[in-house]
Parts: C-alpha cells; structure tokens; sequence
C-alpha cells in the first residue's frame, strides 16, 4: 500500500462500507498505518546509506585541497538528515496517535457518523502512546470522551438497529469565535459539543 493512501478518502471509504464488521475495519486502518511506517523506515534507511558513503568520501576528502569546504557541505547535508529524521519520525507517531484515537472513539460507542468532526477539534498535541502501541491514560481518554462526546453515542434496540441518540437543538449560546478563544482544551471542546450546529455536525 502506497504511503499516499493512506488518507482522509481512504479512511473514509474503510469507515462507510457497512460490508466490513468493527473488527475488520480496525485492522485494515492498523494495516494501513503499517504500511506507511514501513514505508518511512525504508527511506530513512536509505537516506542513512547514503549519509554513510558521504562519511567515507569525506575520510578521503580530508587529506586534499579545499576539504573544508566539502566538509561544510557534508556537515549541512548531515543536519538536513537528521531534521528529515525527526520530521518523518514525528508525523509517524501523529499519524498512530489519530488512529489509536479514531479506534478508542469506536470502542467507546460513538457514531461513526461523528467521528470525523470530533476528530477535526481534537487537540493530539499531548497524546502519547505507550510501549504496545496504546494510548498513555487511556481511562482519562475515555472519561473526556464520555464528558464531551456522549451525546454522540449509538445506543442498540432489542432487534440490534443502531439508533443515533440526536444531538441537542436550540439556539447556539455562544458564537464560533468566542468557543475558538478559549484557551483550555477541556473547556473549548466542552463549548464545541453543546454548539455543534456551529461547527457543522
């Protein structure tokens, strides 16, 4: 699987086809991130070939006239190495963390119908996951995610139809502007769900 399918379109035709079960979904989306991780590591290994044949250039280079200058550009190749690195590394763990998060979202009852939106106003930045590949305070997730999103739960009738609990109606109490200044994560995200309507969903 190319590294470039691995997208809102994609996930969304993974998430809308009725035909695949929960379970079978949540293994292509973790199939789809393997792939791209795998893909990642590939280049990265390659670009670390590549930086150690310009090690061993730069031993040659060392004894000649004008080795300074190579060395210059060996030494500023190397830096735009290791920040690609740190990038390529960083957008992995986003891209496991917004999975993790969609799954969690899943597994705790919310309508896949609201997934994308809540997904659009969630703060990842302080999300980390742990050795397994698991969300860090998992407990505390699933408590925020109750507090702020219940309201999007999908409850079962007794013939097994899923039945959307429908979202609150009424005149917005805040405005769009108002709910993006707040500055706390909880708070705002508090806004956002008993504003929706402003938000689209």
């Amino acid at each position: 699987m190319a590294q470039a399918s691995f997208g809102r379109k994609w996930l969304a035709g993974i998430i809308r086809n009725d035909d695949l079960s929960p379970e079978e979904k949540e293994q292509q989306i973790m199939e789809g991130h393997i792939a791209v991780t795998d893909g990642l590591k590939d280049k990265i290994e390659g670009l670390q070939a590549e930086a150690d044949k310009a090690a061993d250039l730069q031993k040659q280079l060392d004894g000649l006239s004008g080795g300074e200058d190579y060395k210059k550009k060996y030494e500023s190749t190397l830096k735009e190495f290791e920040d690609f690195k740190k990038q390529t590394a960083s957008e992995a763990e986003q891209t496991a963390i917004k999975a993790a998060y969609r799954k969690m979202l899943i597994g705790e009852g919310i309508s896949e119908k609201r997934i994308d939106a809540i997904m659009k106003v969630t703060d990842f930045k302080n999300m980390k996951r742990d050795k397994d590949g698991n969300l860090d305070n998992a407990d505390a997730l699933k408590k925020s995610i109750a507090e702020e999103w219940g309201e999007f739960k999908t409850t079962v009738t007794q013939k097994g139809a899923e039945v959307s609990k429908p979202p609150q109606t009424g005149k917005a109490t805040k405005t769009k502007e108002e709910i993006d200044a707040i500055k706390d994560t909880a708070e705002r995200q508090k806004a956002i769900a008993e504003n929706h309507e402003l938000f689209g969903f």
